[in-house]
């Protein structure tokens, strides 16, 4: 009987339950058993395991967060601490491990991967949406409605007081999710870490908007484009308008996922699953094109994501 273990490392995102969920149980239908590694790579390290099954799976799918928990672990991308935990899963006798994460979660593996044999699959799991390969994410539809949901009321707000809000989403180093929700919002600027907006172009379009008689304005902006509230300022002076500041913060992380968030999380445990049987290691699942397939942990690893910087455009266009 093959034994297989799962770990959710790094951030959270909605959908991974839902995620474990689909592996345990199609596992289990393949005769699979099962071990769930606590507190991401660090619960790895420390040997904190639970066996799972299909009846302690269940009534989990529609819960944000992850029931394995995960944190932070830098001591693992140390070489012994890898050794270590190839020891571990040896220990264990884990045939593969299934790697819920995003991109930190994955270069990690990848690491692993080079100290044994075990296989090691990916389901790209991030409200990022950044990981290499893959057109989408568990939890990245999930996060992209809640940002949605929560502008939609602060537009109100902005049109009832005539002035302009700035809100600030998550994306330390990428702009899928501002991008994206800026683009479903109707917001007048979007700012994403990879284009560098000078802040004369950013008062250039509020007073054309002032111009063409719009009342107020929302600016999207991810955390990673600098300090806010700086920026808030600036355009106050600049301006001479009210301008307030919204950091949405972490529940952009819960929440309950989706149905796409759900069905994305089932069909990457599918597939998970098929490239276990098949002896198909060192991959992640990915959605590319429509359809569930794979590449390799090296491939995802040491390539970045696009911005798909021509909705960018389209943003800015119907904005006007």
């Amino acid at each position: 009987m093959k034994r297989v273990g799962i770990v959710t490392s790094g951030g959270d995102a909605p959908g991974m339950n839902a995620a474990i969920r689909g592996l345990v149980r199609l596992s289990a239908l393949e005769g699979f058993e099962v071990l769930g590694f606590e507190r991401g790579w660090e619960g790895l390290l420390t040997n904190e395991t639970s066996h799972l099954g299909p009846r302690s799976v269940g009534g989990i799918l529609n819960v944000g967060g992850t029931i394995l928990h995960t944190t932070r672990s830098p001591r693992f991308k140390q070489q012994n601490n890898l050794k270590h935990a190839a020891r571990i899963l040896a220990q264990n006798r884990i045939d593969c491990l299934f790697v819920i994460g995003g991109n930190g979660s994955f270069e990690g593996a990848l690491e692993l991967s080079r100290h044994t044999d075990v296989q090691l699959i990916g389901l790209p799991a991030s409200i990022d949406n950044d990981v290499y390969g893959t057109d989408e994410t568990i939890g990245f539809d999930t996060a992209v409605n809640t940002a949605v949901t929560e502008i939609d009321k602060i537009r109100d707000t902005a049109l009832s007081h005539e002035r302009a809000f700035i809100v600030e989403v998550m994306g330390r180093t990428r702009g899928f999710l501002a991008l994206t929700v800026g683009l479903n919002v109707g917001a007048e600027v979007i700012l994403v870490p990879e284009v560098k907006t000078p802040m004369k172009q950013i008062v250039r379009v509020l007073t054309e908007n002032a111009e063409k008689g719009k009342k107020s304005s929302i600016i999207v902006a991810a955390e990673g484009v600098g300090d806010t509230r700086k920026l808030a300022a600036e355009i106050e002076k600049s301006e001479k308008i009210e301008v307030r500041l919204t950091v949405l913060g972490y529940v952009q992380r819960g929440g309950s996922p989706t149905a796409r968030s759900r069905t994305l999380a089932f069909t990457f445990a599918e597939k998970a699953v098929d490239l276990l049987s098949q002896n198909s290691g060192n991959r992640i699942v990915v959605l590319k094109d429509g359809e569930v397939t794979s590449v390799s942990l090296e491939e995802t690893c040491s390539h970045r994501k696009r911005l798909d910087l021509s909705l960018l455009k389209l943003a800015e266009r119907l904005s006007t």
